[in-house]
């Protein structure tokens, strides 16, 4: 039976648009921080060879160059203000929820509600500022290494890390604004941009090398097969839910008795989303990025060892990959996204049960089997989703960065944001409806007391 909620929801009309002021000033406030976050890729760092970084990434845009480049939205390969990209701050969110979940200071700091988020939230920030401050300085050497620099020195260094430590807490606070008066996520959206902002030079670059030959025409229809059947596929398995049944009993309030219904506990197969994939790249990206640009001038045995081993395509790269999503998969869905426990107290609390299973800790423990099992398809999709494009890229020596990330970003972002319009439309029409009914309330009332003067 579908609710009222959901056929409101199913006839939504995005010609509802016009008339959703809070909305549309919303999805507004958000593109013009994009625009910026955009515009500050183009803003070079001061002491930059441009013509020596313009032949180097030609050369480095084939391997992991091109992978940190989109991530960035291109600002690393024109060395822009935000070259950092926001990836200090996902690696530094990585670093504080495993610490909350392994130190009981922090974990108690984490239940105190609103107060307790905010501290959190600024030893993220904290945590940000020292990675950025590490990234900045690597890469500054390692463009200094790669005769990337007019005049290297003390003072490219320190000019360098500032403007790149400045340029990520910016995006940081960007994307705050964004997540609180705009629409959607806002971190998730800035690296959505910058991915979409990558694609059209990337296609262009794809069927310019099929035209010259260096890739054949079954390879390029192929390839275009595929991320249609990818996209397909990640549209179904995100929207894939296991449905847990939740009985209410008959309860009686005053004089009144209502009856007992039934309900269903959405269980998403990937409830941790984009999340997983993320947080790999972002492991994946601080030491390949510093070898990269050092052009092997300051790699000692580790970081050739790095370089290696760790490079696109690599049998330790993949299992690295793969491994990292399997456990940021288990890690985001039972910290952040489900918790069994919290869930099986507020069904307690609502006076909600799973049939044939006891309230509380029972409860909790069934919800801990289910999502567990539900979690080895959607950790497999992830692994899958992001491992095939790199292995494929190998294969066929595809001229630039396709990740299964980018597409799992694309996606997953698209929908959400899309959900949130729609979410936003939804509660304009109910207010809307309230206010109809209270001004036909006032009218009924007024005709009343016509009627009565008469």
């Amino acid at each position: 039976m579908v609710s009222a909620a959901e056929q409101m929801a199913a006839n939504t009309s995005w010609a509802a648009l016009g008339k959703a002021t809070d909305l549309r000033n919303r999805i507004l406030f958000t593109l013009g921080l994009l625009i910026v976050y955009r515009l500050g890729t183009f803003i070079p760092v001061p002491g930059i060879d441009g013509q020596a970084l313009r032949e180097f990434m030609e050369q480095a845009g084939q391997g992991i160059g091109g992978m940190v480049s989109m991530f960035t939205g291109g600002a690393l390969g024109r060395m822009g203000i935000f070259a950092l990209g926001i990836m200090p701050y996902i690696s530094a969110s990585i670093i504080v929820q495993l610490l909350t979940s392994m130190v009981p200071a922090l974990e108690q700091l984490k239940k105190e509600g609103e107060q307790g988020r905010k501290k959190i939230n600024q030893y993220t920030r904290f945590g940000t500022v020292a990675l950025a401050t590490v990234q900045a300085y690597g890469l500054a050497v390692s463009l200094e290494s790669g005769d990337l620099a007019t005049d290297p020195g003390l003072y490219f260094r320190m000019s360098t890390m500032i403007t790149l430590v400045g340029g990520t807490m910016f995006l940081m606070w960007l994307g705050e604004q964004i997540t609180a008066r705009g629409i959607g996520n806002g971190i998730s959206l800035i690296i959505f941009v910058g991915i979409i902002a990558e694609v059209p030079a990337a296609l262009a670059q794809f069927f310019a090398s099929g035209r010259s030959g260096a890739i054949s025409p079954a390879v390029i229809v192929g390839v275009i097969l595929m991320v249609i059947a990818v996209i397909t596929f990640v549209v179904f398995m995100e929207r894939a839910l296991r449905k847990i049944h939740i009985q209410y009993p008959r309860r009686q309030a005053g004089m009144k008795v209502y009856e007992g219904g039934s309900s269903h506990l959405p269980v998403k197969v990937n409830p941790a989303g984009v999340i997983p994939a993320i947080f790999a790249s972002s492991l994946l990206l601080l030491p390949v990025t510093i070898s990269t640009f050092s052009s092997g001038a300051t790699n000692g045995p580790v970081m050739s060892w790095l370089l290696a081993n760790f490079g696109p395509g690599q049998p330790l790269y993949l299992l690295f990959f793969a491994s990292m999503i399997v456990f940021f998969a288990y890690f985001y869905t039972f910290n952040v996204s489900f918790k069994p426990d919290d869930v099986a107290d507020n069904l307690k609390k609502q006076n909600g049960f799973v049939p044939g299973i006891r309230p509380g800790k029972k409860t909790a423990e069934y919800l801990e089997y289910v999502v567990n099992r539900v979690l080895v398809l959607g950790s497999a999709y992830l692994a899958a989703v992001c491992l095939l494009p790199e292995i494929l890229r190998g294969q066929f020596a595809i001229p630039f960065y396709f990740g299964g990330t980018s597409v799992l970003i694309i996606v997953s972002v698209t929908m959400d944001t899309i959900q949130q319009v729609q979410s936003h439309l939804l509660a304009h029409q109910y207010e809307g409806l309230i206010e109809k009914s209270q001004l036909r309330g006032k009218s009924k009332k007024r005709g009343r007391k016509g009627a009565a003067r008469r």
